[in-house]
């Protein structure tokens, strides 16, 4: 388990026992921060919880329009590697901010959760996954995985 981490009981060992030793060292070894955005704070804090425990390095922002800001003005403290973002938000929805997003940051790796299925139409062609809620951990684990997956592969080629 990442962070020292061993106590059995701990909700994020699960999952860190699932992960296979590749999976486990491409989360330890990535330097970039996972950015999710969600305005319900007490569903981000436990997202952000859940990908702490399974060692991302993560920034939590409860508005898009200040994340799309961040990005602009470089103001993160670490590069994203990728973005979990919720659909339904006051002053912007999810897919209004992937679609700004694509501007400047066309390959960067997008998950959605929504509880709403007929949302997934509105992410046609901007290259996000995603994903409707409920949403287990492992689910939204694996999937984050999954997208950072290619991008890893990338940077260990180069």
């Amino acid at each position: 388990m990442p962070s020292g981490r061993s106590s059995e009981t701990e909700p994020g060992a699960i999952w860190w026992e699932t992960m296979s030793e590749d999976e486990r060292q491409m989360t330890l070894n990535n330097p970039s921060a996972v950015l999710l955005i969600d305005d319900n704070a007490i569903q981000a804090a436990t997202r952000q919880t859940i990908l702490r425990r399974a060692g991302y390095y993560v920034i939590a922002a409860l508005n898009p329009v200040r994340a799309l800001e961040q990005f602009r003005n470089q103001e993160f403290p670490a590069p994203i590697g990728a973005v979990i973002t919720d659909h339904l938000m006051p002053g912007m929805s999810g897919s209004e901010f992937v679609r700004e997003l694509r501007r400047t940051h066309p390959d960067l790796p997008v998950m959605v959760i929504s509880g709403l299925e007929e949302a997934e139409d509105e992410y046609a062609g901007l290259n996000a996954r995603f994903l409707l809620k409920p949403l287990s951990p492992e689910l939204m684990l694996s999937n984050l995985r999954e997208i950072l997956g290619p991008l890893a592969q990338e940077q260990g080629a180069a």
